[in-house]
């Protein structure tokens, strides 16, 4: 017996207990590659100060959360960094250990930091003590038996679906050799002994590895890092299930499993009981930040405030002034790809105005798309569906779209299975070569023809819609000066080969495109009942004014229009709409060749088609600034792509309801988008998703990197990283905010989760006066005024 039956005290009980929901928490959810939306890779660090946060991720996973002192230093070098950065940062960091002056911190940015490295686990002794590497042997026993009990519909066949997964786990573990042919004797009757619920066996195992209360959070959030994605899909499907109010017992079942493998593996070694124990006593040390963390941490405010000091120089310079009535409005998604669309459109013709609101355009809908069962949730993972629509037809054509798509789905099944894989390609031959060549030239692919329009599922009153319309349209910044015609521009991305498709669309739509929303917006402020009740909500639509819907593929800057026979001949001419969006979309193109590698103007388009193509797109690769103002401060200049742009007038912002919708939503999914490229890019073995070359496709979920392991969670490297030289700036996200800071302060004291945003140093905070920047925030809730020095290149 590897362990005996023994009892637990109630409270011994309860504090490991605890400290495993802790752990729990403390890792991030990944969302399956069907709908995929970023995800702040520290979300579970949010409550504490990032140097805390740094000091925990040392110890759990052995990665650094701030960027290379060699880095820095080099910008202090070229004089992007300046003096006066560097003692900003310095004055404000409150931690008594840092360095005395600047000459100081200049001394030790120049002297190398030691590399974190994790604490280790009974497997990492295990394998320094003998020859057998088992941390490889726990990934790969523990992703092929994850890999089937998840999986989504991607597998011909499955174990157990739907079983507990500890039940699961032990029924497959109990009957699986692997272990013992690699020299762990009698694991397969310790899996069968081991306690029928997963808490029970996590109790018992932390009794027999000697784990301390004290050092069971940070010795737990050790063992789920260790298990990569697979316990950040747990953590997802416990989200999922708590959007319900509902419980998941998958993360708990994980933690027991890795638990039950240390366990095993220090009973066979006991001469590990030492080292072991002096690893506990390690774990129950409080955590907390020491002076190399938090120069390092200096050093990384230094760098964003020069960054901010160039951003505020870009802003620098008189607004400019709105036309009486314009000619065009256009409202895109705060996606910050589409600054350099909006600014391009702009510079069409006098008259075209464009607006930044969040992609779901409001309308927090669940919907049922046509020739499909599965309902899609367009809108921010925070959110929980208020509305139902559909693009579903009569029954007769819906049910022929159904076996259509069945017909796909089970030819490409016979595709990709084991055995009758190889009768595909016998039976198809050359017939099937023509379309390989094609895909091999870029060729491949086109997107699919537009789906029927969606409508809501249920009848609304007219009342209601016109008060739903009235909502959307004053939290968008329009109630009044309504163009002739008013684009809805949703945004979505065409790519070829991908399993990270959706994480390229909209995450304001849950990693969909923004069609639906645009669609179902543009019908109801079209709707003559609507409209006739919106004077009863505040707001008057001029007769002329129509809403078209449309959706901006961002990997191809080309713009579709939905609906068009909403918009009657006597408003804005649309041929001419549609020459300035292709005149934009070819602007842009030419904007964004100068950052792809191997790409021109002409050939940007065609990376959308070529299913080899490793970076179609940057996606939000760039982003550093999220500004709510209105759009007058910002027209006009070049932000360079990296900038979330929130339409926002605080002057008709009454009781600034719409502020705190701004703090509370999309600056907090503006911040996981930040957090995630942050992450990804400066702790890619954690939380980035490794190498697109060797990617498969596990069950639908995420990916692995070649034939096994733990499952990969985040940003594949090629997302952030040109193979020469990154092309994101790890940098935590600057928010500036025309508002008084009277306002802002009250919001963040009714939002203390939002609040530990700024106050635990994950993001910055700025006021804008004129489109200056005026008053920066300080953690605890007060304001320094910033009057910027002169601003360096």
């Amino acid at each position: 017996m590897f362990m005996q039956e023994i009892d637990i005290a109630p409270a011994r009980l309860s504090a490991i207990l605890t400290a495993a929901e802790a752990a729990a928490r403390a890792i991030p959810p990944a969302f399956p590659l069907d709908a995929t939306v970023a995800v702040n890779p520290f979300l579970g660090q949010a409550g504490e100060e990032a140097t805390t946060a740094a000091a925990r991720l040392a110890r759990v996973a052995g990665v650094s959360v701030f960027r290379s002192r060699a880095e820095l230093a080099a910008q202090v070098a070229e004089g992007r960094i300046t003096d006066d950065d560097l003692a900003a940062a310095l004055i404000e960091c409150p931690s008594p250990l840092k360095p005395v002056d600047l000459a100081l911190l200049k001394a030790r940015m120049h002297a190398p930091a030691p590399a974190p490295r994790a604490l280790p686990t009974v497997a990492d002794l295990a394998a320094e003590a003998g020859r057998t590497d088992w941390p490889a042997v726990i990934e790969r026993c523990i992703g092929l038996w994850a890999g089937g009990h998840f999986d989504r519909g991607q597998a011909l066949w499955m174990p157990a679906p739907g079983a507990d997964p500890w039940a699961a786990w032990r029924a497959w573990a109990s009957r699986d050799l692997t272990p013992e042919i690699a020299g762990l004797k009698g694991f397969c009757a310790h899996v069968a002994a081991l306690p029928d619920t997963p808490e029970r066996a996590i109790a018992r195992a932390a009794r027999a590895l000697g784990i301390t209360a004290e050092a069971a959070e940070t010795a737990f959030h050790r063992l789920l890092m260790d298990l990569g994605g697979w316990a950040q899909h747990a953590r997802w499907l416990l989200w999922q299930a708590e959007q319900s109010g509902r419980t998941d017992p998958t993360l708990a079942a994980l933690l027991a499993i890795r638990l039950s493998w240390e366990a095993a593996l220090l009973d066979q070694h006991p001469e590990l009981s030492a080292r072991w124990a002096e690893i506990v006593a390690a774990h129950a040390a409080p955590l907390a930040p020491t002076q190399d963390t938090v120069i390092d941490a200096i050093l990384q405010d230094a760098a964003e405030r020069a960054w901010q000091r160039r951003l505020a120089a870009r802003l620098d310079g008189p607004a400019s002034r709105p036309a009486a009535r314009p000619a065009l409005q256009a409202a895109f998604c705060i996606d910050v790809r589409s600054e350099p669309f909006r600014r391009a459109l702009e510079a069409q013709a006098p008259g075209i105005e464009t607006i930044g609101f969040a992609g779901f355009f409001g309308l927090a809908v669940a919907h049922a798309p046509h020739g499909s069962d599965v309902v899609e949730d367009h809108l921010p993972a925070l959110l929980a569906p208020s509305l139902r629509s559909t693009s579903q037809q009569p029954d007769d054509a819906e049910q022929a779209a159904r076996i259509g798509a069945r017909a796909i789905r089970a030819w490409g099944r016979f595709r990709q299975a084991a055995v009758s894989s190889f009768a595909f390609v016998e039976a198809a031959g050359l017939a099937y070569g023509g379309k390989l060549l094609k895909g091999a030239f870029g060729k491949a692919g086109k997107p699919a023809a537009p789906a029927p329009a969606p409508r809501f599922s249920e009848e609304l009153p007219p009342a209601r819609r016109a008060e739903i319309a009235a909502g959307v349209l004053r939290a968008m910044g329009l109630r009044e000066r309504f163009a002739p015609l008013v684009l809805l521009v949703g945004h979505g991305a065409h790519v070829t080969n991908n399993p990270h498709e959706s994480a390229y669309h909209c995450g304001a739509c849950g990693g969909h495109t923004g069609a639906v929303s645009a669609r179902l917006l543009a019908s109801l402020l079209n709707d003559p009942a609507t409209r006739a009740h919106l004077p009863e909500a505040g707001i008057s639509l001029p007769e002329d004014t129509r809403f078209v819907a449309a959706l901006h593929d961002t990997t191809t800057d080309e713009v579709t229009l939905f609906d068009t026979d909403a918009a009657p001949a006597q408003a804005t001419d649309l041929a001419q709409v549609q020459g300035w969006l292709r005149a934009a979309g070819q602007q842009v193109r030419a904007e964004r060749a100068l950052r792809l590698p191997g790409a021109t103007p002409a050939s940007v388009a065609a990376r959308a088609r070529d299913w080899a193509e490793i970076r179609p797109e940057w996606g939000l690769a760039g982003c550093a600034a999220f500004i709510a103002a209105p759009r007058e401060v910002t027209t006009g200049k070049d932000l360079g792509g990296r900038a979330f742009l929130h339409s926002y007038d605080w002057t008709a912002d009454e009781g600034f309801a719409t502020l705190e919708l701004i703090l509370t939503a999309p600056v907090v999914v503006a911040s996981w988008i930040s957090l995630q490229y942050y992450g990804s890019s400066l702790a890619p073995t954690a939380f980035g998703a490794g190498n697109k070359l060797i990617h498969n496709v596990l069950g639908g979920i995420g990916v692995i990197e070649g034939n096994g392991g733990r499952l990969r969670a985040g940003l594949p490297w090629q997302a952030v990283h040109d193979g020469e030289r990154p092309a994101h700036a790890p940098q935590r996200l600057t928010v500036l905010i025309e508002a008084p800071c009277e306002a802002i302060s009250q919001i963040l004291a009714r939002h203390p989760q939002v609040a530990a945003l700024f106050d635990n140093g994950w993001l910055h905070l700025m006021k804008l006066e004129g489109g200056r920047i005026a008053a920066r925030y300080r953690p605890g809730g007060g304001w320094r005024d910033e009057t910027p020095p002169a601003m360096a290149a």
